[in-house]
């Protein structure tokens, strides 16, 4: 069979699992490309928020976002239902009750309902299929970076979970559940790459990277390894539930190879499947469910 060097619609064959999603990607908005929000933009200037809150009829002017918007943009109840509960006194901010129409909140605010401590926005969950030459990184001052990729995606403040290196290709999941965010850094997240080396991995070596290394007195388990079917043994598949973006290089560089390409071709259950390089989509609820099951 024809070698293909990057398996844009699949993955190394032998390893890991087929994905159900045939959702359509959506296209990258350029124009937008460079202009996300920031927080203080959203919310406003954090070092103008004011500490505590003042009773009802206090000329006291905040900025940030209103507590009903901040309420119903959570997915408690609408805006109007939220002005019933602030109201009646079931909400608060940083420990105090506020029941002032219009008040606003900032980011960093403890915004309270009913006691329970609630976000100004609901979970969102992203992939992207990241293309070559983009940083990943959440800082301003690397050029182009993922999070311009997605900047038309969400508005909320979603993060990367895990990191691929500039010149590395493939997906990334951003989400600002903070929950499936600390469980996924708890338990770690299975990540399949497609991994091709200067030369040849000798079959000694295949075997030493499945039985595990211990590089400068770091043991690094793998999930599996093999080599890609019907391509040269320079092309390997390699599953890992580490988050760095560094470990790759690291294993084999340990072995004497330098790595040519690295391409991240599934991470749990998501695929590449119908997301072309530089394009992304929001996980279906079906998806969002199968991270349960982690």
């Amino acid at each position: 069979m024809k070698k293909k060097a990057e398996k844009e619609k699949g993955k190394p064959k032998g390893i890991g699992a087929k994905s159900t999603d045939r959702r359509p990607a959506k296209n990258v908005d350029t124009k937008n490309v460079g202009k996300r929000r920031s927080p203080s933009q959203k919310f406003g200037n954090p070092k103008s928020q004011a500490s505590g809150s003042k009773k009802s009829g206090t000329s006291e002017k905040r900025e940030g976002i209103r507590l009903n918007k901040y309420l119903s943009n959570s997915g408690i109840c609408s805006r109007r239902e939220a002005d019933t509960y602030i109201a009646t006194g079931l909400v608060t901010v940083n420990g105090k009750i506020v029941n002032e129409m219009g008040y606003k909140v900032n980011l960093e605010d403890d915004v309270r309902f009913d006691g329970r401590r609630i976000k100004p926005e609901l979970d969102t969950y992203i992939l992207l299929n990241k293309p070559k030459g983009v940083a990943s990184t959440t800082s301003e001052s690397k050029g182009l970076t993922i999070m311009d990729l997605i900047s038309n995606a969400t508005p909320a403040q979603v993060k990367p979970i895990g990191r691929l290196g500039r010149n590395a290709t493939g997906l990334l999941l951003f989400t600002n559940d903070d929950n499936l965010v600390n469980k996924l850094h708890r338990k770690g997240m299975e990540r399949l790459f497609h991994v091709e080396l200067d030369k040849n991995l000798k079959f000694e070596d295949l075997q030493k990277i499945k039985e595990g290394l211990n590089i400068q007195g770091k043991d690094i388990m793998v999930e599996e390894v093999s080599y890609v079917e019907n391509a040269p043994k320079k092309e390997i598949g390699l599953k890992i539930k580490h988050m760095g973006n560094s470990v790759i290089r690291e294993i084999f560089s340990h072995l004497g190879y330098d790595v040519v390409k690295v391409d991240c071709v599934t991470i749990a259950h998501l695929t590449k499947k119908d997301l072309p390089r530089g394009r992304w989509k929001v996980l279906t609820s079906q998806e969002i469910e199968l991270f349960s099951m982690l």
